[in-house]
């Protein structure tokens, strides 16, 4: 399996690509970025694109994709609903089109998160941001589609957040999330439980095309 992955060097994405490293099933890696990772695998290839909306441009090294995993993220505190949009809508559409255009057999997962707003008319900004953008990717003409809504993510196997917020809060919650998880097994989910999901819903499909951490849990 020829994976593509975006946002491999945030939090979500580096589980990921630990996860399709790991995997004897996946034979190729290509991740898309605006900077290189310091990472080197006999899999891994990279496309360094400082503007991913040019993705189009490199049509050539997006034949034969089987999957498509899109776990690049912004915040949108402080960020006017037209900038949020420009980031998450406009940004994942322009990536995922050029990716669909050359392998329209793959399958495709994207990770909004928890509380995404499927009818996009609701009062939080980038819930409705985030749900259209899900539904725009629903669209498109490929063999699947998959959204992820996690809740709460447990960075495991030296994984690390980007966000300075978030280092701060796993910090200070994170020796508590194995007996959190255990306790709320719906909210929690894990980057390692991410990434399999992924990878095996690129493989044999399931019956949900939206998934919450349970879900994501259960694949």
């Amino acid at each position: 399996m020829k994976v593509i992955l975006f946002g491999a060097s945030g939090m979500v994405g580096q589980g990921v690509l630990r996860e399709c490293l790991l995997d004897d099933g996946v034979d190729k890696v290509l991740v898309v970025g605006r900077a290189p990772l310091a990472v080197t695998h006999d899999k891994l290839s990279q496309i360094v694109l400082p503007d991913i909306s040019r993705l189009a441009e490199h049509a050539g090294a997006l034949q034969d994709i089987d999957a498509c995993f899109f776990c690049l993220g912004v915040s949108a505190a402080g960020m006017s609903e037209a900038r949020y949009s420009e980031l998450t809508y406009d940004l994942t559409l322009a990536a995922a089109s050029a990716v669909a255009a050359a392998s329209p057999r793959m399958a495709l997962t994207y990770v909004s998160g928890a509380g995404t707003d499927s009818s996009e008319q609701g009062s939080s900004m980038w819930a409705r941001v985030k749900g259209r953008t899900e539904n725009a990717l629903l669209r498109l003409p490929i063999k699947a589609a998959f959204m992820f809504r996690p809740g709460v993510i447990q960075p495991l196997h030296g994984v690390v957040s980007k966000t300075r917020s978030y280092r701060l809060f796993y910090m200070l919650a994170g020796p508590l999330l194995p007996l959190m998880k255990r306790l709320f097994p719906k909210h929690i989910t894990s980057t390692e439980q991410i990434g399999r999901a992924m990878i095996k819903l690129a493989r044999q499909g399931g019956p949900s095309r939206v998934l919450e951490s349970a879900d994501i849990n259960a694949v």
